[in-house]
């Protein structure tokens, strides 16, 4: 099997001309609406919905490569990062979440920077952070191939072969100037901002500079050229549509990374933009809702209910894992089994509380319309 990089033409990728137009159009229009609306909430609002963004990001990108991280550890990592204060800052000591905070927040900060090897070096040590394997911000250098596998010992099934060790230095160089030559401003500039981000993903995955990490830089990657063509940098988390459903962006990467047709890659990046987009939407609904919400109800409620409150909450619009319950909110808030009782009875007086269930069973999800 031949893959791309191993053939005549590489890397310039070939597609039909206006392909995903009405879909950049899209895109442009939903990512104005929602910078507007983001515009419009308060200061302190602001920041807690931009670390909501960058924890899905960090959360999701992470989980695609296998890695499951705390949300509380990521959140206080990227709080940290931003300058934005805890009363009760939280000792992480999970190399992975600091890192990929780290990531998440440079990547935002930079955006209008021009890539270079230090940069990527830089995120890859960040990504790196505490990882005594892997050798961190340098370009992979090992003699055996490097390839993308699944499939258990023995019986494994090789998806793509990246180029050998001693090709990468020359590859990431070509790379970094076309990246920056694509750039808005750029010497050849690629003006359709999902179809530049759908490039830069797919050239930088089939060149996998890296020993380890290429999924993540990639995606982080994918979501500068995105910054850099709306010439701001906006709210979105390609990684929580793309962990929906990874077997089909494993599969259409695997497709893509053995030719340089690459029109079926651009429509299915483009559909996961705009997914992506509408996700930020609901994200900021969800967060205009938890604001009136508190609001309205924040003077009728005791401490416990609050914290518990704001535990469902951080999960976002999908929802807290298992909704409420009689001993969760014990062990969250500390209470007594005859004070959480009392708690969760006023919680759901209030209307706040919708019971589901019954008996021992008895669980508790959030009202915000309410």
């Amino acid at each position: 099997m031949s893959y791309n990089w191993q053939q005549k033409g590489w890397p310039e990728f070939q597609f039909t001309p206006g392909l995903i137009d009405d879909v950049q159009l899209k895109f442009l229009l939903k990512s104005g609406k929602s910078n507007g609306q983001y515009a419009g909430i308060p200061a302190e609002k602001k920041d807690q919905l931009l670390v909501d963004i960058l924890l899905s990001e960090a959360i999701k990108t992470s989980e695609i490569e296998g890695e499951f991280l705390s949300r509380v550890d990521v959140m206080s990592s990227l709080k940290k990062n931003l300058g934005i204060h805890e009363e009760q800052p939280r000792l992480v000591k999970d190399h992975r979440a600091k890192g990929i905070a780290k990531l998440m927040v440079a990547v935002r900060q930079s955006w209008q920077n021009p890539l270079s090897d230090s940069m990527l070096f830089s995120w890859h040590e960040m990504l790196m952070e505490g990882n005594r394997y892997i050798q961190a911000g340098k370009w992979r250098s090992g003699a055996e191939p490097m390839q993308v596998v699944s499939g258990t010992l023995g019986k494994e099934v090789v998806h793509f072969e990246a180029p050998p060790s001693d090709q990468i230095p020359k590859e990431m160089d070509q790379f970094i100037t076309w990246f920056n030559a694509t750039a808005p401003g750029g010497t050849n500039p690629i003006l359709n901002p999902i179809l530049r981000s759908a490039l830069v993903h797919l050239y930088f995955e089939s060149v996998h500079p890296f020993e380890d990490g290429n999924g993540r830089i990639g995606r982080a990657l994918a979501e500068k050229a995105l910054h850099q063509g709306v010439d701001q940098p906006i709210l979105i988390s390609l990684s929580q549509v793309i962990e929906a459903d990874r077997n089909q962006y494993y599969e259409q990467l695997k497709k893509a990374q053995s030719t340089l047709h690459v029109d079926e890659w651009l429509i299915y990046f483009a559909d996961v933009a705009l997914k992506a987009q509408e996700k930020v939407e609901e994200l900021i609904e969800f967060s205009l809702q938890k604001t009136r919400f508190f609001d309205t109800y924040s003077q009728e409620l005791n401490e416990r209910e609050l914290k518990a409150l704001n535990r469902m909450l951080e999960e976002g619009p999908d929802g807290f894992d298992g909704d409420m319950n009689a001993k969760k909110y014990m062990s969250l808030t500390g209470a007594s089994k005859a004070t959480a009782t009392r708690d969760l009875q006023h919680l759901r007086d209030l209307g706040i509380f919708i019971p589901k269930g019954g008996g021992r069973s008895m669980r508790y999800e959030v009202n915000l319309s309410h």
